[in-house]
């Protein structure tokens, strides 16, 4: 063994020795060696700086700097200037004085003369700053519950009383022959309870106007919010179901004792926790809760039902939903909100009746795999586009009813519904502007790998180009919308911050420059984004990378990229920085490298979205076996020399690929794989292939440790022992059926630091290197 991996070494080096060398020790450095690329860039509040997280001198941490018109390169901030500029400021459009919370304190800030005034600071720390509808009137919640500040009057009152647990209940007087004889004996006796009616009417005649107790239990109280002009607050009430969690062994801890940690909830039915929307009237100071069973299709049962004989006649009942805070026109007149349903197949949008506490469904939607896609909520808890329009009756949001996500309109007093956007193609972010007459967009509109930036008005019409280079544009406007700040990048080139004016078709002006010498003396390929025909007829796209014609081995390898609504195969720089960089490398050694945006990725709309719909592994899989087919059609490649490797989804499909369809690659590397699905967690699986005790057909037939038996080629599984996300335990079972099995082609290399994403370059250059003499050792020929 020892001198095969010596002989793996003299391979490679020979390799790079007669080209542009590259070294794992440095690419596995990951922006280490590349160069810290800036992030998280933001205006200040008078639109005449940016500021953003940036690391160029190599050390330790991010720090933020900041840009202005006239400098010639960005500079680093004071640390107080630096906190104010990530906070979270609170003001009416194109108003002088803003609003935030810092450190549980609450602050007013001038922007013309950039003085602050602390407001309020107490023991007990406020958050969940909003804006009444009248100016200077505040509202925040302190000790889970709402105060409002007027600072006009510079009054503070508390307007809802939440409190958890259960009421004390009340001694009542026994009525025993003891107590009737001393009110029958003694007058003193009859005149004390008589003070005592009195006294307690006099007292209900006077009644304090602070709101009485409502007690709300065990539930979990979440979500509480005031509508902007304070007169109801809405809430949830969440009854959590009683599940064992994951547990994971942490082995290398400071005190040499081991550690056990717990990690998360396996998807389960268990798991659909019951929960209430609830109202409080400020008014009434009473609380009431909204009966959703009237909602369209709420007790319709999924269509595979029919496929179990158990569920094919199960009652109807309804369906457990959640429900999203609320969302108010600027006026304070409409409330809106999203509901979703937790079986994952409806999404409703109503309007709210604070008042009677009832609402008026305005849009439907269902999907027999699973609501998701850009600007929709995939899970509970999560967001997506849903706002108001300047004219307080009309909001816009996004559906995927047509195949892709596209932006929508729906007036609430005509019931009018406008699509504002068409096309194969994907709204991917939506902001109204300033005047509240447009929209700014970031699509996909001229390719499924890019990330463009429109302007659009509000009633529709044509898209006004502003940035459709081939790429990727993440825009911020500044507070005047004049002009943008833009974090670009593409295929070869990592992402660094531009200026640009906010005009049709404008130009960007550099600001960062954060590449290495090191990474900037290598050529760097620029890889074709190629599509290819599926099974069945989908197109499919790919990043491939071809070796010079001189230097091909004739092997192929086939990248996976991870999922959770992932791509790859797209025009601008890659979140697989270091696989990037071994992709480069491998095709220096001669190898093609073939990287596959298969069906489940994003950017490709709904159907492409959902094709893995109950079974992972089926066109997710198929799609690569095509992708090595045009390979060998087309490029030459030997169809017996293509090895496979990715992590986490990545790692689960090599699985896959090699227990399931075991002729077509010849060696595989598994990374942080998903070995069994019923022991993932539950929002993500539970969209995709249902649950376990309701679908489970779905769970045998998409996952790999059902398939043990049939491994022929040769398998490397790397795994982090500390990962929290896909446990280690997943390949832990594995290995014992291999081992029950008697299968002897295997490996495991296990990383006793590491979690899901890996963080020591010792662990990356390791994990990397076994990969590396996997692929020299089984497929260059002998």
């Amino acid at each position: 063994m020892i001198r095969t991996l010596f002989i793996v070494a003299f391979i490679f080096f020979s390799f790079t020795s007669q080209s542009q060398v590259l070294q794992l020790e440095d690419i596995m450095k990951g922006d280490t060696f590349i160069g810290e690329q800036p992030f998280y860039g933001r205006w200040s509040l008078d639109s005449k700086k940016v500021y953003f997280e940036w690391n160029p001198n190599n050390e330790l941490g991010a720090s933020t700097y900041f840009w202005e018109k006239g400098m010639t390169k960005p500079l680093l901030v004071a640390a107080p200037e630096a906190s104010f500029s990530k906070l979270d400021f609170k003001g009416k459009p194109n108003a002088d004085i803003v609003y935030y919370i810092d450190k549980g304190a609450l602050y007013s800030y001038s922007i013309q003369n950039k003085r602050n005034k602390k407001l309020l600071q107490q023991s007990n720390p406020v958050s969940n700053l909003q804006l009444g509808t009248d100016v200077g009137m505040l509202f925040f919640v302190q000790n889970e519950n709402i105060l409002k500040l007027d600072t006009n009057l510079g009054t503070l009152v508390q307007l809802t009383n939440f409190k958890q647990g259960k009421e004390k209940e009340k001694e009542e007087e026994k009525d025993s022959f003891l107590n009737s004889q001393q009110k029958e004996l003694f007058q003193f006796i009859r005149d004390q309870e008589a003070k005592k009616k009195w006294n307690k009417a006099k007292a209900d005649e006077n009644k304090s106007d602070f709101p009485k107790t409502y007690y709300y239990g065990k539930s979990s109280f979440e979500s509480l919010k005031m509508a902007p002009k304070g007169n109801y607050a809405t809430f949830r009430l969440v009854d959590a179901a009683e599940s064992k969690s994951e547990i994971m062994e942490n082995f290398i801890t400071k005190d040499g004792y081991n550690q056990s940690v717990d990690t998360k909830r396996k998807v389960s039915v268990a798991n659909l926790n019951k929960s209430k929307f609830g109202i409080y009237s400020v008014a009434k100071d009473s609380v009431y809760f909204v009966n959703f069973s009237t909602l369209s299709h709420i007790q319709d049962n999924p269509a595979y039902y029919n496929e179990y004989e158990n569920l094919k006649n199960k009652e109807k009942e309804d369906k457990l939903v959640f429900v999203q805070e609320p969302t108010y026109s600027e006026d304070g007149v409409h409330a809106i909100t999203e509901i979703r349903s937790l079986d994952n197949k409806d999404r409703w949008i109503v309007e709210l009746n604070l008042e009677k506490g009832t609402f008026k469904e305005l849009e439907h939607q269902h999907d027999e795999a699973w609501i998701g896609g850009p600007g929709i909520p995939p899970y509970a808890n999560s967001s997506g586009t849903l706002e108001f329009l300047g004219d307080n009756e009309t909001i816009y949001f996004q559906s995927e009813v047509s195949g892709y996500s596209h932006l929508y309109s729906y007036n609430l007093k005509s019931n009018k519904k406008i699509q504002l956007t068409k096309g194969n193609w994907e709204v991917r972010e939506v902001t109204l502007s300033r005047d509240k007459k447009s929209f700014y967009l970031t699509t996909n509109t001229t390719h499924p790998g890019n990330r463009e930036f429109y302007k659009l008005g509000v009633s529709g019409g044509e898209l006004q180009p502003i940035l459709t280079k081939d790429g990727a544009h993440e825009v911020s406007l500044s507070p005047d919308e004049s002009t943008m700040l833009v974090r670009y990048s593409y295929k070869n080139k990592p992402w660094e911050f531009y200026i640009a004016a906010n005009k049709k078709e404008t130009a960007l002006s550099g600001i960062t420059h954060s590449t290495s010498k090191e990474f900037e003396s290598y050529s760097w390929r620029t890889p074709e984004v190629i599509t290819f025909k599926s099974q069945d007829g989908t197109n499919v796209n790919a990043r491939l990378y071809k070796p010079e014609a001189t230097k091909t081995n004739k092997a192929a390898i086939v990248f996976v990229h991870g999922a959770g609504y992932l791509q790859n195969a797209h025009n601008y720089w890659s979140s697989y920085h270091r696989e990037y960089m071994f992709h480069n490398l491998l095709t220096d050694l001669g190898y093609t490298v073939l990287d596959i945006d298969y069906r489940g990725s994003d950017g490709y709309g709904r159907d492409f979205r959902t094709g893995i719909y109950r079974f992972m592994g089926g066109k997710d899989l198929s799609d690569q076996i095509d992708g090595k087919n045009y390979l060998v059609q087309n490029l030459g490649i030997d169809a017996n020399r293509v090895g496979m490797y990715g992590g986490s989804y990545g790692g689960f499909i090599t699985l896959m690929a090699m227990l399931t369809e075991p002729t077509e690659f010849k060696s595989g590397a598994a990374l942080r794989s998903v070995t069994d699905w019923a022991h993932y967690n539950h929002g993500y699986t539970g969209n995709i292939l249902n649950f376990p005790e309701t679908d489970p057909d779905a769970y045998k037939k998409s996952s790999p440790i059902y398939f043990a038996d049939n491994l022929q080629g040769n398998l490397l599984m790397l795994h982090g022992m500390v990962d929290d996300n896909v446990e280690y335990k997943d390949i832990v079972r594995l290995s014992q059926r291999f081992i029950e099995l008697g299968k002897k082609n295997w490996s495991l290399s296990s990383f006793p630091v590491e979690a899901h994403g890996f963080k020591e370059t010792y662990s990356w250059v390791d994990e990397y290197s076994r990969i590396l003499n996997l692929f020299n050792d089984t497929l260059l020929e002998k």
